[in-house]
């Protein structure tokens, strides 16, 4: 049986098609009878209206796109589900597409978003900078809000945490505990959030003292089993790390992995402290040290800049900057004093 159509509507109710599509739209005041009507209509019929088409009659489609790097990330599962939260209290839907860590398929994806006529976008980049000063992202015809990861100077609005102070006190604490032989894994080169935290990674050796262009960094790219190779190499060599800063919480997944396969245990033979709270990261074991995101917030503030962008309230760039939490756990501790009486040998060769 073919769906019904307004027309059908129209005629068990006994009015216009117009009479259908104002009680549908809201557009005009419909008395109370004929709305009766029609209401009862449309749910005897089982009436859809098409929402293609009502979108192109109202110049509106409610639609929000958005766009993240790998929706496996808890972080990026989060954030997504927190975004569709905020979306739907102010009355829109949203498209979800994953660029994968891949800029051709995140332009893509922009693409299709647009071929949608969603209204406005929330995107975490994973491309060049670049690629955001150049067609057709340049060109993009709905408003986009950049959110975790901020292209600098673009024309974007962007929500971020202080990437830099986040790193900083994950450090710190690190340090702390008596650790001067710091591994950072990073992730891409290209992204301000990794060049932001080992910049506060490094201002911590800096104020301890420490010559920060010395410190061993990986660069994992974000990715699990790309952190968990390099762990082997940096954790098998003689002169391994006592501790890991990890710059996600992917990347903190691949490092324990390598500490296990190699027949380490944390925190007795390597600290590890990381940015990105996992939902687990309570239960794990160890429970670890992390720097926790405030992703409701991140979430809300993305959704209501664009909101206000979509309604042509917004005229100067707005740049949200929020704070995380450093939540200490026990992954981890002291070094031995064993590994730090040969840090301090090491130290002293090479100072002499």
């Amino acid at each position: 049986m073919p769906p019904a159509t307004i027309k059908d509507v129209a005629r068990l109710a006994r009015v216009s098609t117009a009479t259908v599509s104002y009680v549908i739209n809201g557009t005009n005041a419909v008395s109370a009878p004929l709305r009766a009507r029609v209401i009862e209509a449309v749910a005897q019929l089982g009436y859809a209206p098409s929402r293609v088409a009502r979108s192109l009659r109202m110049q509106s489609t409610r639609l929000v796109g958005v766009v993240v790097a790998d929706i496996t990330n808890p972080f990026f599962a989060e954030l997504v589900r927190r975004i569709g939260s905020a979306a739907h209290a102010l009355g829109y839907s949203m498209l979800l597409c994953e660029a994968d860590h891949d800029p051709a398929k995140e332009l893509a994806a922009l693409q299709l978003l647009a071929a949608h006529r969603v209204e406005g976008v929330i995107l975490a980049p994973t491309g060049r900078p670049s690629m955001y000063f150049e067609p057709p992202i340049s060109k993009f015809p709905r408003p986009i809000v950049t959110v975790d990861r901020i292209i600098p100077d673009a024309p974007f609005d962007t929500v971020s945490i202080d990437n830099g102070q986040a790193a900083f006190e994950v450090t710190r604490h690190i340090l702390s505990l008596g650790h001067v032989d710091i591994c950072a894994l990073a992730g891409w080169r290209h992204l301000a959030n990794t060049t932001d935290r080992l910049a506060g990674f490094r201002e911590a050796l800096r104020q301890a003292g420490l010559d920060p262009e010395r410190a061993e960094i990986v660069y994992a790219d974000f990715r699990q089993d790309r952190a968990r190779e390099l762990c082997h190499g940096v954790l098998a060599s003689p002169q391994r790390p006592t501790a890991f800063f990890v710059s996600n919480n992917e990347m903190v997944v691949g490092a324990m992995q390598a500490i296990t396969e190699l027949g380490l245990s944390c925190p007795a033979d390597v600290s590890l402290a990381a940015i990105d709270d996992l939902p687990w990261a309570n239960t794990f074991a160890p429970r670890l040290t992390t720097s926790r995101q405030p992703i409701e917030a991140l979430a809300e503030h993305a959704v209501r800049i664009l909101h206000e962008r979509i309604r042509g309230e917004k005229s100067a760039v707005e740049n949200v900057l929020l704070k995380a939490q450093l939540i200490i756990r026990d992954s981890c501790a002291p070094p031995s004093q064993l590994r730090t009486q040969r840090r301090a040998r090491k130290s002293w060769r090479q100072a002499n």
